[in-house]
């Protein structure tokens, strides 16, 4: 095996230098790759003392500093708008690095459906009509059993039992209404035969048809036994018995599964996740100086790793009259510091402009203005 050029001063820029070669055809990571690698030399002692890194490693050492910036300035871009971005369609957004995102009222929207549903106003869960045959005299009715002869597997829950009395109108019959001249006929040809809606040649006020109706309705509840339920493990007890055959109790239910299985989109052309999130590596020539300058030092830290390795293969070299000690341990120890505190500053950096703090920060701006204003005097106006 051929022994790999040492880095000399010199460095040449060729495509494919970089492990990945994400940023190998950007005119700005070119150039600076070339410069980077003469600071990061520079740093390490060069050229007071050889430094044993060839050039491509000083591209690869920059090209996973850019990668390590997007991934940190990529998961707090995504950590502020997951919840916009979960669900949206992933081909229609195959790269959201330049894409403004706003803020969306959706998943609240979506979240507060399921309470929509629960009340049979909305929701993702279908309502399902039950119909229980009255047999006459029979109070209780099992639901379980009515279930199992409808072939429904699993659960369901009962959302709304319809056992009313007739409405009050049906049983208001005007004695008056009858004039001699057929008006019952008239009413039965008109499909109120059963009924009495107060025709008559003189026109009674709608309050005293209402407050009629009303009256019934309190007839009915106190002197006759009031229509309800009661539902108690699967069973249904009906108030006041059934007195007829042929009715049908009518109930609204839903199966407790499909609360479940409504409650998974598999469509994998979604969003579903923070790991399929469409976003790439960033464009490097469109990060600013302030972003540049951090991963030229991580770049820094990450090629004080390398040679640090390199030189740990000999502890000790020879020289006349005796030997000397390379410098590993300080390498790694320094590369291990400076990593970590610039991740520690970039995450701040990152925090600090984040949406909430960036909304915190303009909430006490708006404070201090009106302290401030507060403190002007008031002019005087003279008439």
């Amino acid at each position: 095996m051929a022994n790999p050029k040492i880095y000399d001063g010199n460095p040449i820029w060729n495509s494919g230098s970089t492990t990945f070669g994400y940023y190998d055809n950007d005119t700005d990571f070119k150039i600076d790759a070339i410069r980077v690698t003469k600071f990061c030399a520079s740093r390490l002692g060069y050229p007071i003392v050889d430094v044993e890194l060839p050039s491509g490693s000083f591209f690869t050492a920059f090209e996973e500093a850019i990668n390590t910036y997007g991934n940190e300035l990529y998961s707090y871009i995504i950590r502020d708008n997951q919840l916009t971005l979960e669900g949206t369609d992933v081909f229609n957004h195959s790269n959201l690095n330049d894409t403004v995102i706003t803020p969306s009222f959706e998943p609240i929207i979506r979240l507060t459906e399921q309470y929509g549903e629960q009340a049979g106003v909305g929701g993702n869960v279908d309502y399902n009509i039950g119909l229980i045959a009255l047999t006459q005299s029979v109070q209780d009715y099992d639901l379980s059993k009515w279930a199992k002869d409808q072939g429904i597997s699993g659960s369901i829950e009962i959302k709304r039992v319809f056992h009313e009395a007739p409405s009050a109108i049906s049983r208001y019959y005007d004695p008056y209404v009858g004039t001699g001249f057929g008006s019952q006929g008239l009413m039965d040809s008109m499909g109120f035969g059963s009924m009495s809606p107060a025709i008559n040649y003189m026109m009674m006020p709608t309050s005293y048809v209402t407050q009629t109706l009303q009256a019934i309705e309190m007839s009915k509840q106190v002197r006759r036994s009031n229509y309800s339920f009661e539902l108690k493990n699967n069973k249904v007890k009906l108030f006041p018995i059934p007195l007829k055959k042929g009715e049908f109790l009518k109930f609204e239910y839903i199966k407790t599964q499909d609360r479940r299985n409504n409650s998974f989109n598999t469509n994998s052309d979604q969003v579903t996740n923070v790991s399929n999130t469409p976003y790439n590596n960033p464009v490097y020539s469109k990060i600013n100086s302030v972003g540049r300058h951090w991963i030229f030092e991580y770049t820094l830290a990450i090629s004080k790793e390398m040679l640090g390795l390199v030189r740990g293969k000999y502890k000790s070299i020879p020289i006349p009259d005796g030997e000397t000690s390379l410098n590993q341990q300080d390498l790694l120890s320094q590369h291990s510091s400076e990593k970590e505190a610039l991740i520690t500053r970039l995450r701040k950096y990152f925090d600090d402009t984040s949406r909430q703090s960036l909304l915190e920060r303009r909430s006490k701006e708006s404070e201090f203005k009106n302290s401030e204003l507060q403190n002007v005097p008031y002019t005087i106006y003279v008439g």
